[in-house]
């Protein structure tokens, strides 16, 4: 099933055709309900996994705004109503269906299909005989009960349905992150480790094409030219005009203008970018983006899902180290410190000066040689690493693979 980002990505490209795309989701509470494109002039929507942000199950509410077929025989069109006799001649026998009182719909159940018949119409409620399940004759169903609400997912059950793995025909010659862990050395994080996925590129070789998973390293201080090796080439550079972030600095000369501009490796599809010195050209910071709802920069980037440890001095202990992750909620992290942290830096984010960010201010939070930004809803957006550049004597881990 496609992720988030690459269907939004195929909506824009037909904009002209599909239009009036609504994106649902629980400003508070993310991660608790699926996030949905609701595509009201197809009468569609489409269900993403608030965890993977893969697509989990595609439900036609109105099957008056579109055609339908199965095996290259429409069982849904203007001329064909998709009563309970046309899905018994179209998909044959099912098991016996469920009936939701609640919601006053009768369930039918195939292997990734359901369909749902509306009952407010009927007298009573439906019987049918268990010991005679030939097909969907059995279910004494009054004929000509037309299907409400169609759902397509994977697997056997809708209420058990799981976002199944990205397909390969969608690679696309891109790689994606799995996961990535922050490394950390005494003070502060060192580089990152980064499990990636790809799979075959390039014409013909499609129908061979396999799942290929790698580890690969990037620390501070590397330079261009290792995490180009390393990673391959960004989707896009971006070059830094201002520092906006400078005026918190405790140099003395952070308002002396530089005479060259730092510059980003933006890898979309790993939900990372890359900070380099613009003299040096060695990494210098990292940012990793969470993808949330809600956020400016919702969609640029496929949610990164990393693993961050935080030393944690304790009174009666030595430090112990703590796991922060793409879901952790900033007041529990606050939580595991267990001193208060230094008052927020605001950020406003806006395209233009008249322009306002409809989703508001976020908040950023220094912490051991880490920015946390923080949504209003107390979910991290992003985290951006800083830290001192590794002395060119350390070997490399991917070194000593070699």
């Amino acid at each position: 099933m496609l992720c988030i980002y690459l269907t939004v990505a195929i909506l824009q490209k037909h904009c002209r055709i599909i239009k009036n795309v609504q994106v649902l989701y629980s400003e508070q509470s993310p991660l608790s309900h699926d996030l949905i494109l609701n595509l009201t002039q197809d009468g569609i929507k489409l269900l993403f996994d608030a965890f993977n942000q893969r697509l989990k199950v595609i439900e036609v509410y109105d099957l008056t705004k579109v055609k339908l077929k199965y095996c290259g025989v429409h069982f849904n069109s203007q001329a064909i109503a998709p009563t309970i006799e046309q899905i018994d001649q179209s998909f044959g026998a099912t098991h016996p269906g469920v009936y939701n009182s609640a919601e006053q719909l009768f369930h039918l159940n195939f292997r990734g299909l359901s369909f749902s018949f509306q009952l407010d119409s009927w007298a009573e409620t439906p019987k049918y005989e268990p010991n005679f399940a030939h097909g969907l004759a059995s279910l004494q169903i009054p004929h000509g009960a037309t299907v409400k609400r169609m759902y397509i997912y994977n697997g056997n059950s809708l209420q058990d349905t799981k976002a199944p793995l990205m397909p390969l025909s969608c690679f696309l010659g891109n790689v994606y992150a799995e996961n990535i862990d922050v490394l950390r050395d005494g003070t502060g994080p060192s580089g990152l480790r980064l499990r990636l996925l790809t799979a075959g590129c390039g014409p013909g070789v499609l129908a061979d094409a396999k799942m290929r998973v790698f580890e690969r390293y990037v620390y501070f201080g590397d330079s261009c030219q290792d995490v180009l090796s390393t990673l391959g080439s960004p989707h896009k550079v971006f070059y830094k005009s201002e520092d906006k972030m400078k005026i918190h600095s405790p140099s003395p000369h952070k308002q002396v203008p530089s005479k060259c501009n730092d510059y980003f490796f933006n890898y979309f599809t790993l939900g990372v970018d890359i900070l380099f010195d613009a003299n040096t050209h060695k990494v210098k910071k990292f940012v990793l983006h969470t993808n949330y709802p809600g956020h400016y920069n919702f969609n640029i980037y496929h949610r990164c899902d990393f693993k961050i440890p935080l030393a944690i001095k304790r009174d009666s202990a030595d430090s112990l180290t703590e796991t922060c992750t793409t879901y952790s909620k900033w007041d529990s992290i606050q939580d595991l410190l267990g001193h208060p942290v230094e008052k927020p830096v605001v950020l406003h984010r806006s395209s233009s000066p008249n322009n306002t960010n409809p989703f508001g201010s976020t908040f950023c939070f220094g912490l051991q040689r880490m920015i946390f930004e923080v949504m209003q809803n107390n979910h991290i957006a992003s985290v951006t690493l800083y830290g001192p550049a590794r002395p060119c004597s350390q070997l490399r881990t991917s070194d000593l693979s070699q």
